[in-house]
C-alpha cells in the first residue's frame, strides 16, 4: 500500500473525466425517443397490449383492432401495396430486403429474421411499455405465415420492458377452396405447426363467410368478418377491467387463460328464452356454432365464461339457479373454469361470451 504522504497529485480536467469515464454511455441503453411513442389505447383493456399485424392478411386484422382505440398497433409487411386504406403512415413499417414475397415461406422468414433487431427496434421505440403483444396474421401469404420467425425478437422486446406477459398469435385459415393450392395450405400448415407450442387463436375463414353469408355483400365480407372478431375479443379485455356486483373476472383470470399454451377458442351467442331447462348446453353450443374459431377436440385446460344480462333477469331467482347449473355444464368442459356476470341495459337477451384456451 503506497502512504498517502506519497501518492501522486492528479489534476482533472473535464476532457480527462469524459476520456476516463465513456464507458459508461457506451454500455447505456439507447433512451426511448418520446416523440415515436405512438398514442396510449383508449379502448378499454384490463391488460396493458399491443397489436402487430404481419402480412397483408394480418395487417387488415389488426386495422380492425387500431379503429376500436387499440393505438399500440403496428402493421408489418414487405411491400406497401398490401397497406389497408386508412392506416396512418406511423402505425406502418415497411421491411426492407423484397417487394412482398409472392407467397414463398422461405423467402418471408429470411426477410423476417434480417429485420428481427429493426422490429425489435421499432416495439421499443414506437410500442412502448406494454405486457402483452398480439401477433397477426393470415395463414396463406409468405410473409403472414413466416410470422413466428419474429417470435424471438418480440420476446427479446418484452424482456427488455420487463413486461409480465408474453406473445400470443391471432392467426387466420384459409377457406376450403383456397387451401386447394397447395402453396396456400403448406403455407398455413406450416404456420400452425410454427405457433402451436405458444398460446394462439386460429380464426377460420370459410367458418366466417358461412356465418356472414346472406347478410353481407361480398365487398364487406372481410371487413365485416375482422371488425366482428375486434369487437368479440376486445369485450373480452374489457370485461375484465370491470366490477361486478355479482361476480367478477379479472385481470389475473384473464391472463391465465392468455398465458396457457396452445388453441384458444372465443365465442358468443344470445340466449333469447333464459328460462330454458337445458341452459348450459344451449350456452356451450351456441357459442362454439357462432364461434369464428374452430371447435375444441378435447377438454380445454382453461374456460371462460360471461354472462352478460338485464337487471330484470340478475333479479329472477328462478333464473339464477338456471345460470348456475349453467356455470356447472360449461365448467365441466375445462380444467379450470374462470366466470363473470355483469348487468348491462338494453340487451338483447341473455349474451355469453365463452374463451376456451389450452386446446391441442
Amino acid at each position: 500500500m503506497i502512504p498517502e504522504n506519497e501518492l501522486p497529485e492528479i489534476e482533472n480536467t473535464e476532457d480527462d473525466f469524459a476520456d476516463e469515464f465513456d464507458f459508461v454511455e457506451a454500455y447505456d441503453e439507447a433512451p426511448v425517443n418520446d416523440e415515436l411513442l405512438l398514442p396510449e389505447n383508449t379502448a378499454i383493456s384490463a391488460i396493458r397490449c399491443a397489436f402487430i399485424g404481419v402480412g397483408g392478411g394480418g395487417g387488415k386484422l389488426a386495422k380492425a383492432f387500431l379503429d376500436l382505440g387499440f393505438n399500440k398497433t403496428m402493421l408489418l409487411n414487405t411491400t406497401v401495396k398490401d397497406q389497408p386504406d386508412g392506416v396512418p403512415p406511423e402505425h406502418f413499417l415497411l421491411l426492407p430486403g423484397a417487394d412482398g414475397v409472392g407467397k414463398d415461406i422461405k423467402l418471408g422468414k429470411k426477410v423476417l429474421v434480417e429485420n428481427g433487431a429493426r422490429v425489435e427496434d421499432a416495439c421499443r421505440q414506437e410500442i412502448g411499455d406494454v405486457d402483452w403483444v398480439f401477433v397477426m396474421a393470415g395463414g396463406g401469404g409468405g410473409t403472414g405465415s413466416a410470422c413466428a420467425a419474429l417470435h424471438k425478437p418480440i420476446t427479446r422486446y418484452l424482456e427488455s420492458i420487463s413486461a409480465t406477459g408474453r406473445v400470443v398469435y391471432i392467426v387466420t385459415k384459409p377457406t376450403g377452396q383456397e387451401l386447394l393450392n397447395p402453396t396456400i395450405g403448406n403455407n398455413y400448415k406450416s404456420l400452425v405447426k410454427d405457433v402451436q407450442g405458444y398460446p394462439h387463436i386460429i380464426i377460420d375463414n370459410e367458418k366466417q363467410l358461412q356465418l356472414l353469408r346472406g347478410k353481407i355483400g361480398m365487398l364487406n365480407m372481410y371487413p365485416s368478418a375482422n371488425k366482428n372478431f375486434a369487437k368479440l375479443f376486445s369485450q373480452v379485455l374489457k370485461l375484465a377491467a370491470e366490477k361486478s356486483p355479482i361476480q367478477t373476472f379479472d385481470s389475473k383470470d384473464l391472463e391465465r387463460c392468455l398465458e396457457t399454451p396452445g388453441r384458444i377458442i372465443l365465442g358468443s351467442t344470445v340466449v333469447k328464452d333464459p328460462y330454458k331447462q337445458d341452459l348450459g348446453a344451449t350456452i356451450y353450443q351456441g357459442a362454439l356454432k357462432s364461434s369464428p374459431c374452430p371447435a375444441p377436440n378435447n377438454n380445454s385446460k382453461t374456460g371462460v365464461l360471461l354472462l352478460l344480462l338485464t337487471e330484470e333477469i340478475a333479479n329472477d331467482p328462478d333464473i339464477s339457479k338456471r345460470l348456475e347449473a349453467g356455470f356447472s355444464y360449461v365448467g365441466g368442459r375445462a380444467e379450470t373454469l374462470f366466470s363473470g356476470v355483469y348487468v348491462k341495459n338494453r340487451l338483447p337477451g341473455l349474451v355469453a361470451i365463452a374463451m376456451f384456451g389450452g386446446n391441442k
